[in-house]
């Protein structure tokens, strides 16, 4: 287990709720960030402010330089060949809906996804569907919250061009075996899309092994700042591929004849980034890299577990995904409503989540409305998990 002092590196997590200690545990929603990256944040206004890349000043280079590094830090985070194969966005929504823009689909072509689908893996896809003519095709769900392998085989086929899926479902914190699921897609030809946003933090992102052709995750996941996420490509692809949007820097040369565009990662970058972003999110990853990724992931499968044993002496409780599961368990209790259990919860200073977790699909697949989320992060302790299952217990009583 990680030291109980690591709690202290933020600050946010000092401060009461509803007069009690804050007890988070809403981390897939958004973690909070440690002094490290809110220093990173300041420092870079009071002393680097500047535009980037095309300026000829002091500030100017010293923001390009780190902004430039940043996008380095973050490579090697990933094991990327080289750091041209590392784009900005907004998110990992962003960087969904940029893959989902550029790909070129025709009628017949199909796009395979699956049920633990967040709606921002689900809806871009609709939405090129729509445009093209192409199909979706969804990777059905077992009853122990997995996705069905024999489905999976029998519907990968020479009709699908790209296959999207999470790593790790946001709702019930399953672990997708994406290795072998990429290793089947690659046999077959088809492009492979993984959404990361809740693996990354969880777990080591090797992109090299992993053999996918893009990765997407979001900084806000990982400590950083909202507004800044990762598309990850491989390079062959990326200079292939024609761009989403126009404007400066993602240019080589403008007439109001012609345009050439300039080269990976910038002909994906138009306009004026989010250059404070980009350096939080390289200080955050530099902050789960000193702690170590594997530690971590022992750390908060501990507590999963611990969390999971705990909730299942509740009497009435159902807890959905597998057995293994990684950084969320989603549950519910006969009789009560997710809303009004998360809202006597809070007001015993413990922060989960309730509802349907942007998954609309999976719950449908349940018969539910919604789950109450627990959500773990590396700051979490297993006093966080006596105050979630004390609060529970405490709720049901003034509910049932």
């Amino acid at each position: 287990m990680l030291p109980a002092s690591v709690k202290s590196d933020f600050p946010i997590l000092s401060r009461t709720v509803n007069g009690k200690p804050l007890v988070y545990l809403d981390n897939a929603a958004t973690t909070q960030k440690p002094t490290a990256v809110l220093d990173a944040s300041r420092h870079y206004y009071e002393h680097l402010n500047s535009n980037i890349h095309r300026g000829t000043h002091y500030l100017a280079r010293a923001a390009t330089e780190a902004h430039e590094q940043a996008r380095l830090t973050i490579a090697n985070h990933l094991n990327a060949a080289t750091p041209d194969e590392v784009i900005f966005t907004s998110g990992c929504t962003d960087s969904i809906n940029l893959v989902s823009n550029i790909l070129h689909l025709e009628p017949g072509d199909e796009i395979l996804i699956s049920t633990l689908e967040h709606h921002s893996n689900i809806v871009p896809w609709q939405m090129l569907a729509q445009r093209s003519g192409a199909k979706i095709v969804v990777i059905p769900c077992l009853e122990e919250g997995t996705l069905d392998p024999v489905a999976f085989h029998n519907l990968l086929s020479a009709k699908t061009r790209i296959m999207a899926l999470t790593w790790v479902s946001n709702a019930f914190g399953t672990i997708v075996p994406v290795e072998d699921m990429i290793a089947r897609a690659k046999q077959n030809g088809t492009l492979v899309l993984i959404d990361a946003a809740q693996a990354l933090p969880h777990m080591a992102v090797d992109v090299r092994k992993l053999g996918a052709d893009f990765i997407t995750f979001s900084g806000h996941k990982i400590y950083a700042p909202t507004g800044i996420g990762i598309l990850w490509g491989r390079l062959d692809l990326l200079q292939q591929l024609p761009p989403w949007r126009g404007g400066g820097e993602m240019i080589k040369e403008v007439t109001f004849q012609v345009t050439t565009y300039n080269d990976p990662p910038f002909k994906y970058e138009a306009g004026t980034p989010n250059i404070e972003g980009a350096i939080a999110l390289a200080a955050a990853i530099e902050y789960v890299d000193g702690i170590g990724i594997g530690e971590i992931h022992s750390h908060e499968s501990s507590l999963i577990q611990a969390a999971a044993d705990a909730l299942k002496g509740i009497s009435g409780i159902r807890l959905f995904g597998p057995a293994h599961r990684i950084g969320a368990i989603s549950f519910a209790i006969d009789g009560i409503h997710h809303y009004d259990l998360g809202t006597l919860i809070d007001q015993m200073g413990v922060a989960v989540r309730t509802g349907h977790h942007c998954c609309q699909p999976l719950m449908a697949r349940f018969g539910i409305t919604g789950t109450t989320r627990a959500s773990f992060a590396l700051y979490n302790t297993l006093e966080d998990v006596e105050a979630l299952v004390s609060a529970i217990k405490k709720a049901k009583l003034l509910l049932s």
